[in-house]
């Protein structure tokens, strides 16, 4: 326990310390001011808005794909399998290049959506682009062991009940892999506030308009404003925190409903 507690205060313990302590070089007046200056705020917004809609949207889009590559057999079912963890093995800024090489104007599919008067590289959909890009694992990932473990004698007895495939997905296996679901989408936003590699590429880094707050941060500290960073950092981990303790009250309450 000793080692434990030790490795932790050092890896984690002091490094948060560290940075709850130093915004305060600037006074409760001047932390305030930094975060809600413009540029600050628009940055933190765009980073949570996006990345909370793209971890929505990879909820169904992971439980369609692990739902796949649970319950089908088909030709390149490995291959997809494997390719599931692709963003997991690519460096970041590789993943960020190579959207932006697929998706800028004169890119194969940035070109067919500019038809459509759609912009995607350079603008917040690129970045919701990339954040469902590197989030999208997190939950196919969470979902397919359950998925696997959910017995298909449940299911076979739904039908003996008269449950048609709409009823037996939503009242049989949904409940029973709700809590992994959630613990996929969190997992999915934690990963995509915090994104910086896959994202900088694609963003086009225009202040108020495609920023990052991980940018922002990074700028910050180019510029010697070291509290000014870290007050920009806290108030990430504040809402990261606040957010996931939610998600967990939820989870809890949907384990504790399931055993019942």
């Amino acid at each position: 326990m000793g080692i434990t507690l030790a490795y932790l205060g050092a890896i984690v313990v002091l490094p948060l310390a560290a940075l709850a302590i130093r915004p305060w070089e600037l006074g409760l007046s001047g932390v305030w001011q930094e975060l809600t200056a413009p540029r600050v705020a628009a940055a933190l917004k765009l980073s949570f808005g996006l990345s909370a809609i793209a971890a929505l949207v990879n909820a169904p889009l992971g439980l369609l794909l692990a739902w796949t590559l649970t319950r089908y057999e088909f030709p390149g079912r490995r291959i997809l399998d494997a390719l599931v963890d692709l963003p997991f093995a690519l460096p970041t800024a590789v993943a960020g290049i190579a959207l932006t090489a697929i998706y800028a104007p004169n890119g194969p599919l940035g070109a067919v959506f500019a038809k459509f008067g759609l912009k995607t590289a350079y603008s917040p959909l690129g970045i919701f682009i990339a954040l469902i890009f590197i989030g999208l694992p997190f939950v196919v990932r969470a979902i397919q062991p359950v998925l696997q473990d959910v017995d298909a004698e449940v299911e076979e007895a739904a039908t003996t009940l008269g449950a048609n495939a709409l009823q037996r997905a939503v009242f049989v296996v949904l409940p029973a892999i709700a809590p992994s679901l959630i613990s996929g989408v969190s997992l999915a936003f934690a990963r995509a506030v915090g994104e910086y590699g896959s994202v900088v590429f694609i963003a086009g880094n225009m202040p108020m308009k495609t920023e990052i707050a991980p940018l922002l941060i990074v700028i910050k500290l180019e510029q010697y404003d070291y509290a000014g960073a870290a007050a920009v950092g806290l108030a990430m981990v504040a809402i990261s925190f606040g957010a996931l303790v939610v998600i967990n009250a939820v989870q809890i309450h949907l384990a504790g409903r399931g055993r019942r």
